[in-house]
């Protein structure tokens, strides 16, 4: 039997191309050997294949047609295309639909998911999956041990909905009553004397859909995010005797789906993969700060931080299932990229460790709701623009493969995400959107940390609260550990950040971090709890910002605190920052104290961009390693067995689009010249936030800062595209 590891061998040699080929929906499918050699030409060597057409697989009840795609197959194999073939189970055909209107998703409010579009399907019915089991059977029994397919992808995207089905929540009653064991223990946890919520039995337990109770909706949380791991889970148990032992499964990743956790997902994959979208044009300019809180980045740092989180689901290498090519989304959201900033966003992408960057799509639809969607090949399917930039591309990672082979992302700064505190602030948001609450708050705060360091030109790591190694560890992989935001945090986890500290961590906590417990209670003690009294601070007021108000150092304005005030009130610690209010004026923004062989740095509040890159850089000033020869390439930079390697992308004054890798500098030819549409790749001076110079910073950078890879000891060799 081969060994897990060898599942990941078309992987290890650095970063490919690839794309979503949906030749069933192409005009006219005869075309496959013309769009192969495009493919070939463009240094595409994988593709991702059959995920979305069950009712093409099979078009009546019980009738398969599974022929169409051999042809596909045959051919990719013949090119030496790779294949990624995926089971259809997420978007369901009529015939199906139409014989069991009970398999609609029961939404919070009663009504049900109407047929039309696709994920409309309840996936935990026992009767449902008889019938996705024997498509599954059917497509990856014909499909799954040719020569091309080297993987499978388990559905798609899942995770979409909150079901409200009847027997899942009869489910939900059960989880419930296996955990808590006795209804007694339930009452004392969940405190249900509230509002005369105790229960005495566990049928009284009532219906997620009226629920006004915190622990209760993290329960429920946890439990439909536990649905979509065991459904994805389930599947892989049914390929697995299906395909080879080498080949790997997989599956497409939508992180900001409300049932996911990507870590529990990924727990049940060889390898993560997911979604990696960003608008184009000038929103990828890095002075830019974006509004946030779409299934698509649109500011740097948020792109970097998606990459860092993809990697993140299995602390590993990952691949990139869909990216934008010429735009993304609906018409209205158009944007095709500016010359240069498809490879900006590639290299970004391969710095953060994407060993697959694969576009959606190959071609633009000319029917269905993504008609606008612009592939790598528009209506007329003639290769153009795009095209071309994709091909330099693939030319530049095929000459950097030598660099990258078994590379791996370096960090200077662990940033701690949590999907429990995250389910706790969308169920009561401490921020406000205009006038309403921002569900999306745990991803606002936890978005400005990771944009602060990431302006302070330093390298993220995301970790998984439920990752966590032992201090001693986390200390030797993360010299600096930013922990915004944990509010829903157990003990145990409290209780390894403070001893970070101790042993020489520098550890940053932000706003609400330590003052719920892992039951999504408020702790009854001083907060926050357990790391308050080492950090010598705590706080028993706190407040939600109607207005930014002035922050000051030594008496002199420093920049404005927004949205949230938590008002620390120092014994022991050095006060950094504090506030120019009449109220707020009594509390500190921000303190620091000694812990040990480290120091933990208290944030209040969300600070702006600058102030709080600036308290980032001071942390990790005091606690990172050392970083590359030249000392400008850190955010980019990438483990290898020959030593560091930067990363990084940047325009060339004659209007080509250059990559470093290791100090061989890779040129790709702009074809439309220095002219058109160089804003977003253009170099723009700033000063980066703590002092670190004023060099050219783009999205290439994305903090990169220089735009240069290099790699130690290694002469430099100009690669020519």
């Amino acid at each position: 039997m081969a060994a897990a590891s060898d599942r990941l061998k078309a992987w290890r040699r650095g970063p490919r191309l690839g794309t979503a080929y949906y030749n069933e929906y192409l005009p006219d499918p005869s075309r496959l050997e013309a769009d192969l050699r495009l493919m070939t030409d463009a240094g595409i060597t994988c593709i991702r294949v059959g995920e979305s057409v069950w009712s093409t697989w099979e078009p009546r009840d019980g009738e398969f047609d599974l022929e169409w795609l051999t042809p596909v197959l045959d051919a990719a194999h013949e090119h030496g295309i790779d294949v990624i073939l995926g089971t259809p189970t997420y978007a369901v055909p009529p015939w199906l639909a139409r014989a069991h209107p009970e398999l609609a998703v029961v939404r919070k409010d009663g009504s049900t998911v109407p047929w039309g579009g696709r994920q409309e399907v309840d996936y935990t019915s026992e009767l449902f999956r008889g019938y996705a089991e024997r498509v599954i059977r059917a497509v990856i029994g014909r499909h799954g041990r040719h020569p091309a397919v080297i993987g499978v992808q388990l559905d798609n995207e899942a995770g979409l909905h909150l079901m409200h089905n009847d027997h899942v929540v009869g489910h939900f009653r059960d989880w419930v009553a296996d955990r808590y064991g006795d209804v007694d223990m339930l009452n004392r946890a969940w405190g249900l004397t509230y509002w005369s919520h105790r229960i005495a039995e566990w049928d009284e337990l009532w219906s997620p859909s009226g629920n006004t109770t915190p622990a209760y909706d993290l329960a429920w949380r946890r439990f439909q995010a536990e649905l979509t791991a065991d459904f994805i889970g389930w599947q892989a148990d049914l390929v697995r005797p299906l395909v080879a032992e080498d080949t790997f499964l997989t599956t497409c990743i939508a992180y900001q789906r409300p049932a996911m956790d990507d870590v529990a997902v990924a727990a049940r994959l060889d390898i993560a993969s997911g979604n990696a979208y960003h608008l184009a044009q000038d929103a990828i300019d890095l002075e830019r700060e974006g509004a946030g809180g779409q299934w698509y980045a649109d500011d740097v740092p948020q792109f970097v931080l998606m990459a860092d989180r993809m990697r993140a689901s299995r602390q590993g290498p990952f691949l990139v299932t869909e990216t934008g090519a010429a735009s993304i989304g609906p018409a209205w959201l158009t944007r095709p990229p500016y010359d240069g900033q498809l490879a900006q966003a590639a290299w970004l992408l391969a710095a953060r460790g994407a060993r697959l960057v694969s576009y959606w799509h190959w071609h633009t639809l000319h029917s269905g709701a993504e008609v606008h969607w612009g592939g790598i090949l528009g209506h007329d399917l003639a290769p153009g623009r795009i095209h071309a930039e994709i091909a330099g591309i693939g030319r530049q990672f095929a000459a950097a493969a030598p660099w990258l082979t078994d590379a791996e992302p370096d960090a200077d700064v662990g940033l701690v995400y949590a999907h429990d505190s995250e389910w706790m602030m969308t169920f009561e948001p401490p921020l406000a959107r205009g006038t309403d609450a921002d569900r999306g708050s745990y991803g606002r705060i936890v978005g400005a940390f990771g944009r602060a360091a990431v302006d302070a030109g330093l390298q993220v790591g995301i970790v998984n609260d439920r990752q966590l190694p032992g201090a001693g560890d986390l200390v030797r992989l993360y010299p600096v550990l930013v922990v915004p935001g944990l509010i829903a945090a157990s003990d145990p986890t409290l209780d390894t950040l403070v001893e970070y500290a101790r042993l020489g961590g520098r550890l940053v906590i932000g706003p609400r971090t330590g003052y719920g417990d892992d039951e999504g209670r408020m702790r009854p003690v001083r907060a926050p709890a357990i790391v308050g009294p080492a950090a010598g601070v705590g706080y028993r007021e706190f407040a939600a910002l109607a207005e930014p108000i002035e922050v000051e150092r030594d008496g002199v304005v420093a920049g404005t605190a927004h949205g949230w005030v938590d008002g620390l009130e120092p014994d022991g610690a050095d006060v950094v920052l504090g506030y120019r209010h009449p109220l707020f004026g009594r509390w500190a923004a921000v303190t620091r104290r000694g812990v040990g062989a480290g120091t933990i740095t208290t944030v209040g509040t969300l600070l702006d961009r600058a102030t709080l890159a600036a308290v980032i850089t001071d942390a990790a000033n005091r606690g990172s390693r050392a970083r590359c020869a030249r000392g400008d390439c850190a955010p980019g930079c990438l483990r290898h067995p020959r030593g560091a390697a930067g990363l990084g992308h940047r325009a060339l004054p004659d209007g080509r689009s250059g990559s470093r890798v290791g100090g061989a500098q890779l040129v790709a030819a702009n074809p439309h010249g220095a002219d058109r549409g160089g804003r977003g790749i253009r170099p723009r001076r700033r000063r980066a936030p703590g002092g670190h110079g004023g060099r050219a910073r783009t999205l290439g950078c994305a903090g990169l800062a220089g735009g240069a890879l290099r790699h130690r000891g290694e002469r430099s060799l100009l690669l020519n595209q």
